[in-house]
């Protein structure tokens, strides 16, 4: 870290979350030293426009805080193969953005020296700069060792998120819980739009928007007492 307190940052994982929060990073005063190529070099030009693309060992070597935002199955082999290339360095903040993974996934990491952050921002990114508007709004999921908590609750903070303590085994817990939550909604969604289309209601999608944002609103209100017991009715 740099006199000001700023970071050199790089990304792996160019797909629809890694550039957001590189942007948001960068909106915070830190520098981008790279991020690595990705299937829509449009999309993440425009996002983060000018930002060098790089080999994955390349910007582990240029950055003091390397963020992972790669799929479920890739990141432990990422983290296990950038350590057995030497890449990891002492003292770098190494940051990954998968809700069901703590800090044991970047062991290998940590093994050479490297400082392991989880950080989930609890939102469903687009890929675009909606979601830095998003952030602001969204609460992230924070894991990390005692003595470094702060740091990343403080860059959560940075990403515009109100960081949330989630324990190491409480992990899969909370990735279940994400997955339920995204993946159900958009599910019956589709299953919904596609009944309507079948009874010849045109753009379900706009037809549903108001009946499932009232209703998720509602589900949402409902949840904020979740884990409360029950008061029986008075006789």
């Amino acid at each position: 870290m740099n006199r000001g307190g700023r970071l050199g940052v790089g990304v792996i994982g160019a797909g629809r979350v890694g550039p957001v929060l590189a942007a948001a990073l960068a909106g915070a005063g830190h520098a981008l030293t790279g991020i690595t190529a990705g299937s829509d070099p449009e999309r993440v030009e425009a996002v983060l426009p000018g930002v060098p693309t790089l080999t994955a060992d390349d910007v582990v070597r240029r950055s003091e805080l390397v963020i992972l935002a790669v799929p479920h199955d890739e990141l432990p082999g990422l983290v296990t193969g950038l350590a057995e290339l030497g890449a990891w360095q002492v003292g770098q903040l190494v940051l990954h953005t998968d809700p069901a993974y703590g800090i044991d996934v970047l062991a290998p990491a940590a093994a050479r020296g490297a400082i392991p952050l989880a950080v989930h921002p609890a939102v469903a990114f687009t890929g675009t700069s909606i979601d830095l508007r998003q952030l602001h709004d969204a609460y992230a999921a924070v894991t990390a060792p005692a003595a470094v908590l702060p740091i990343a609750q403080a860059l959560a903070v940075e990403l515009g998120c109100e960081p949330i303590v989630i324990a190491e085994s409480d992990r899969p817990a909370y990735g279940e819980a994400i997955a339920t939550a995204t993946e159900f909604s958009a599910s019956i969604v589709r299953q919904s739009a596609a009944l309507l289309a079948q009874a010849g209601v045109d753009e379900p999608g706009r037809y549903l928007s108001a009946l499932v944002h009232s209703t998720i609103d509602r589900a949402l209100t409902d949840a904020g007492g979740a884990g409360e017991p029950e008061v029986p009715p008075i006789d």
